[in-house]
């Protein structure tokens, strides 16, 4: 059995402020590449051992493989006890993604790694039930979102008696939070992604001590990306206005948390991003902690993608245009 992924860009968290008694929320975009695609075969090897494979290994970085190892281990095991299933398996890693690059690679993987167990033992497993087993959600629900529906994701955050601090998900045991708007999103619009080749985005006790550092955000702020996000990028993907989505997208860079993780970025960040803008992007941001960056455009998607090239410089990495995926991960057997 095999599973396709997407990977997804996360546009900001909404509240970091909590006096309204909820903490977290988030928007994000499901996109179709880079995607993550995981095979796995049953096994005999007893004693609920799980044994993990890549494809085309001397070419992927051994943090990747530590990385995608560990979740994948993680993730069977936490499902095989919660099911009380007594099995082992192969799985294989057909085509990966980086970690910690702001693409949604752990909980994808994590995800698929839960979805291809319980779908080989006959079970149907609600999304949120899915992210709890395998410890995925606890700050935005966009990764759980993008994996199950696809599209453009706006979500609900938790409540302040679920959970009562600034956290990320990764230290974070809050159950997927609820989906406020799922929608598709304009299918002619293209994206493109910009990773430059910096270290690896905030992850671990770093991302941690930046959600307690920064937060709580001023209300006020919180109060204007929720009027940008409500009144303006949400009927601008229903009526496709890609230049009020973009003007959207632009101010939220330099507004509440995303405000904090974009000052934390080497310069060339910014550099890139202006790049893509005085290109003729409708709009360009963050994903995340980064280091991707992305920009959304109608008619000159080559001019976009050859001007963050160019502004990448010295920096290699990787650039190309993608479009949004409009439903979720695909499950089928491998045949």
């Amino acid at each position: 059995m095999i599973i396709n992924t997407p990977s997804r860009l996360h546009l900001t968290l909404i509240d970091l402020n909590g006096s309204c008694g909820r903490i977290d929320g988030g928007v994000g975009i499901t996109i179709q590449d880079p995607e993550l695609v995981l095979r796995v075969e049953t096994a005999d090897y007893g004693d609920n051992r799980i044994k993990i494979h890549f494809k085309d290994s001397e070419n992927l970085s051994e943090n990747l493989i530590s990385d995608y190892s560990q979740k994948i281990e993680k993730s069977a095991i936490n499902t095989l006890k919660y099911f009380n299933i007594e099995s082992s398996f192969d799985f294989f890693v057909e085509k990966s993604y980086p970690a910690h690059a702001g693409l949604g690679s752990g909980t994808q993987l994590s995800l698929a790694t839960a979805k291809l167990i319980t779908e080989l033992n006959g079970l149907e497993v609600e999304p949120v039930t899915l992210g709890q087993i395998v410890g995925r959600g606890g700050t935005s629900g966009i990764g759980v979102g993008a994996f199950h529906n696809g599209g453009f994701i706006v979500d609900g955050g938790h409540s302040k008696k679920v959970k009562s601090d600034f956290l990320p998900s990764s230290a974070s045991t809050a159950s997927p939070p609820p989906l406020l708007a799922c929608y598709d999103f304009p299918e002619d619009w293209d994206i493109v992604l910009a990773i430059p080749n910096l270290e690896e985005g905030v992850s671990g006790t770093k991302e941690v001590n930046i959600f307690q550092k920064y937060c709580p955000i001023p209300l006020s702020e919180v109060q204007k990306l929720s009027h940008l996000i409500l009144m303006k990028m949400m009927p601008a993907i229903l009526e496709k206005d890609i230049y009020s989505f973009g003007d959207a997208l632009n101010q939220i860079q330099s507004t509440g948390f995303k405000k904090r993780e974009m000052d934390l970025q080497n310069k060339l960040i910014g550099e890139i991003l202006t790049s893509m803008s005085e290109a003729g992007a409708a709009g360009a941001g963050m994903s995340s902690f980064g280091p991707t960056l992305f920009a959304v455009t109608q008619d000159n998607s080559k001019d976009v993608l050859k001007a963050a090239k160019d502004s990448m410089s010295d920096y290699e990495g990787l650039v190309i245009i993608t479009k949004a995926q409009n439903n979720g991960a695909l499950v089928r057997n491998d045949s």
